[in-house]
């Protein structure tokens, strides 16, 4: 047994807790479909954006990314713009104004917005909400997978068994990490179900504040572990360094070799093709808008659009500097002590356990508690983000709008409660089908991603775009995604056998061109084969919204109607806004690598490029907010 009786106790406190929250928030999130799905829009913005972080500090994600920076150094800056990372740039600079203008309780909703409530609204409705559950559920998964391996090194499998008083092959070892995933679940699945969206959000409050004392403490032992001399000893040239050419050029040979294998199953080594590919995705992902999960739910949930922006623009202050001190101090202690970590997983070395290995070697007791505690609230609070989405798709479009108008109160809260039980169910099973993290990240992030692209970039910015082209096109794009992602999982080697530059663990990041231009066709021949949407429900939407974009025919309209409207011309100034937020953010990343490094150099510049950064946001972004 890993954990001593102090690390029990604080595992044992935080639950509590967690539970107190759940059933003290009850009442309140149950007076009405506001209060329960978005808190009833009273929270301060602040507190979202803290919320909004704090669930993006998830287990599965930190495990991802200490064992990105422990193979790949500084360069693995660049790895988190797979999800990407950036969108919560543009989010920030004016998408998420556009989306809470809407004053919609969830993205499917907004789509009666944009497109009324003809025959293409209705099928545009019903995709949104399938998209959403196969994300939504996806994501469930991805949690749950993270949660059970980070749990078998602190609660050994044996000792449990013996505990129980249980026979210890009664679970397949394959499996044992699921059933571990189970026990934690059902604690996020209370809370979450009692309390709605206000309970998650005072449960992440706690969190964060646990892993900002965790993360700081973390950085600080690695920082009196590790000298600069011993890590640049250790690791191969580059590996300081974010700058890259048409190759990773990371060499472990000689070092640890064992790493270079798992850089070959990466398939990241001809990283301006990679990069490339991950850019160009990701600013189109950007652009079309939050996908239907936790994020948007956090954004539509603030009193104001201008609340709404500054939640999305905190939510890159408040996460990368305390959650890369932590993934920075694990790094570099792993790197340094490689030697006494138990990476072994059934005979495997498993580099994405790096993280509870590293955890287990170098905490104290009271400390390892505090920071376990803080990683299963991460989990939990990722978790019950995504369920609370799940939850609002489910109940307020489905229930709510085609089976049960009527509902009342009580009604309303038996569905919440049943839905969210069957999502965790339904999530679970499917999260016993996975095989590791990075699995699940690539086909989200690849496969179905992609498919959400073409239809959600033209919601915005082509009047002519109608629903019947945005069913077809996320119609189009999801079969497309789902094909891909089955040949990633079951047969990469259809792929990888006639196209030897795609690595098997890439193959939907390469094929997304692929699943973009047959959703764009969807979305074209579906728009141009039928009527536009009717005219009150675009410059209802456009005098409301206020997008940039191609809309001049609705403009005229609105313009004859009010002669004193003006259109947005804020284009050249958002995307100026997006440049530099992007570099802000990455700087942000940076920033607390460097210093856990001492690379006192990179250090300076990420320093002078996040004083320089904030100071032009403050001119052209923070002091017209109201203009956005």
């Amino acid at each position: 047994m890993v954990l001593q009786g102090l690390d029990i106790f604080v595992i044992f406190i935080y639950i509590a807790i967690i539970v107190f929250i759940g059933v003290y928030f009850k009442r309140q999130a149950q007076k009405d479909k506001s209060s329960y799905l978005l808190g009833g829009r009273k929270m301060p913005w602040y507190m979202l954006g803290l919320s909004d972080a704090s669930g993006m500090f998830d287990i599965s994600g930190t495990m991802w990314l200490v064992t990105i920076l422990f193979v790949y150094g500084l360069k693995s800056i660049w790895l988190p713009w797979l999800w990407p990372t950036f969108n919560q740039i543009f989010l920030m600079m004016f998408l998420s104004a556009w989306l809470r203008r809407s004053n919609v309780t969830t993205g499917a909703e907004w789509i009666q917005t944009r497109f009324g409530n003809g025959k293409g609204s209705n099928m545009s409705h019903w995709i949104v909400v399938c998209f959403a559950l196969l994300i939504g559920l996806s994501m469930l998964s991805y949690g749950f997978v993270g949660l059970g391996k980070f749990l078998t090194l602190f609660i050994p499998w044996e000792w449990l068994c013996s505990v129980l008083h249980i026979a210890p092959d009664c679970i397949p070892a394959m499996y044992i990490p699921h059933a571990y995933g189970i026990f934690f679940t059902l604690f996020a699945t209370f809370y979450t179900i009692l309390g709605g969206m206000i309970s998650i959000v005072w449960a992440d409050v706690v969190q964060y504040t646990i892993m900002t004392i965790a993360s700081i403490a973390i950085g600080i032992i690695a920082m009196y572990n590790v000298s600069p001399e011993t890590l640049a000893a250790l690791t191969p040239d580059g590996w300081n360094s974010p700058l890259f050419g048409n190759t990773l050029d990371i060499d472990w040979t000689g070092k640890l070799h064992e790493i270079n294998s798992k850089i070959a199953e990466d398939g990241y080594s001809l990283f301006s093709l990679f990069f490339g590919f991950m850019f160009m995705k990701g600013i189109l992902v950007s652009l079309a808008g939050p996908a239907p999960t936790y994020d948007m739910q956090k954004i539509l949930a603030n009193k104001t659009p201008q609340d709404a922006l500054k939640m999305s623009g905190s939510v890159s202050v408040i996460l990368n500097p305390i959650r890369y001190f932590m993934v920075s101090g694990f790094a570099i202690l792993a790197i340094a002590f490689y030697d006494d970590l138990n990476l072994s997983v059934n005979g495997v070395i498993d580099f994405e356990q790096i993280l509870p290995a590293a955890m287990v070697k170098f905490l104290p007791a009271g400390l390892l508690g505090l920071l376990l505690v803080g990683l299963l609230a991460a989990f939990m609070s990722t978790f019950a983000g995504t369920l609370n989405a799940a939850q609002a798709y489910i109940s307020n479009d489905i229930y709510l709008k085609h089976i049960n108008p009527e509902a009342t109160p009580t009604q309303q809260k038996r569905i919440n409660y049943t839905v969210g039980t069957c999502a965790v169910v339904f999530s679970t099973i499917l999260g016993f089908t996975i095989k590791n993290i990075n699995e699940i990240l690539q086909i989200v992030t690849g496969a179905f991603y992609a498919s959400y692209i073409a239809s959600n970039v033209l919601k915005w910015y082509w009047w002519r775009f109608n629903g019947e082209g945005y069913f077809w096109g996320m119609l189009t794009g999801i079969i497309s995604g789902i094909i891909i992602g089955c040949i990633q999982l079951l047969a990469p080697e259809v792929i990888t056998d006639n196209f030897s530059f795609i690595p098997a663990s890439l193959i939907a990041l390469y094929t997304f061109p692929i699943t973009l231009v047959i959703s764009i066709i969807g979305c074209l021949l579906g728009t141009l084969l039928t009527q536009p949407t009717d005219e009150q429900t675009l410059t209802n939407f456009y005098s409301t919204i206020r997008p940039w974009g191609f809309w001049n025919p609705v403009l005229q309209k609105v313009q004859a109607q009010n002669p004193d409207f003006k259109p947005n011309t804020r284009f050249w100034k958002d995307m100026g806004n997006v440049a530099v937020g992007i570099v802000t953010q990455t700087s942000l990343v940076a920033m607390p690598i460097c210093l856990i490094t001492r690379n006192w150099i990179g250090f300076a510049v990420s320093i002078a490029i996040i004083i320089a950064g904030a100071t032009t946001l403050k001119f052209t972004w923070w002091n017209k907010l109201d203009e956005i």
